[in-house]
C-alpha cells in the first residue's frame, strides 16, 4: 500500500492568513492551478483510490489532480481540518488584533498547551479521529497493493501523519504547503518508507503558500 497524504491547494483565506478550520471555503484560481501542476506530475500514478475531507476545497483538489482517471473520491468526516469554532474566519496577523497571541503560539509552537476556541476542537480530538481513520485504511487487505490519495488540510494531515512519525513532534518541519504530498509506502502493517511534503511546482511562484509557517517559524 502507498499513501500520498495531500493539503488541499490555496484558498482566499489561506492567502488572507484567515483561521479556516471547517468553513467551507473553496480554492482560488492560484489554488486550482496548484493542483492541476501536482496532478500532472502524478499522471503515471495508477490511483486506486482516493479519500478526501468533505469540504469543497479538498474534494475540488482531490478531483483536479486525479483528472480524467475514474478513481472514487470516498469523502470522509474523520480527515476534516480541526474547527476553530466561533473563530473561524479571523486573521492570524498580529497587526489586526483578531486572535490572541497566545493562542497563536501554542497552536502552532506548543500544541499541549493549546486552548480551543469557543466551540472549536483540541488536538486530543483531531488526533482521535485522524487516528481512526489512518488504522481503518491501512487494515484493508483490499488495499494491500494498492495508491490511494488522501486530500485534507494542514492540520489534518500533521495529526494523520502522528501515526507514522509517532515522535510527539505535531507540526514536524511546519504547515505543509498547500498541495504537498506526503507519500508513505506500508506492508503487512509496517511502514517502508516515508517522502514528506512533496511539491511539484515552484514556490516562488506561490509566495501565500508559506504564509502559515511565517507564523509557525516567526521570533
Amino acid at each position: 500500500m502507498k499513501v500520498y497524504f495531500m493539503r488541499h491547494g490555496e484558498t482566499d483565506w489561506n492567502a488572507q492568513v484567515r483561521l479556516q478550520g471547517c468553513a467551507d471555503v473553496p480554492l482560488n484560481e492560484n489554488g486550482r492551478r496548484l493542483a492541476k501542476v501536482t496532478g500532472e506530475a502524478l499522471k503515471e500514478i495508477p490511483f486506486d483510490v482516493a479519500y478526501s475531507s468533505p469540504l469543497s476545497r479538498a474534494v475540488e483538489t482531490a478531483e483536479l489532480v486525479l483528472g480524467d482517471r475514474k478513481v472514487p473520491i470516498i469523502t470522509d468526516e474523520r480527515i476534516k481540518e480541526i474547527s476553530f469554532g466561533d473563530w473561524e474566519g479571523r486573521r492570524c496577523k498580529k497587526e489586526f488584533n483578531e486572535i490572541p497571541q497566545d493562542m497563536l503560539d501554542h497552536f502552532f509552537r506548543e500544541p499541549d498547551k493549546y486552548v480551543a476556541p469557543p466551540n472549536g476542537e483540541t488536538f486530543e480530538q483531531i488526533l482521535s479521529r485522524t487516528r481512526a481513520f489512518y488504522d481503518e485504511l491501512v487494515q484493508k487487505s483490499e488495499y494491500e497493493n494498492s495508491n490511494i490519495l488522501v486530500s485534507s488540510h494542514g492540520a489534518a494531515v500533521r495529526a494523520i501523519l502522528q501515526c507514522v512519525y509517532r515522535d510527539g513532534n505535531y507540526w514536524q518541519n511546519g504547515v505543509p504547503k498547500n498541495c504537498a504530498i506526503t507519500i508513505v509506502e506500508i506492508k503487512g502493517g509496517e511502514i517502508i518508507s516515508v517522502e514528506p511534503d512533496r511539491i511539484f511546482y515552484d514556490p516562488d511562484e506561490t509566495p501565500t503558500a508559506s504564509s502559515f509557517n511565517k507564523l509557525f517559524n516567526r521570533e
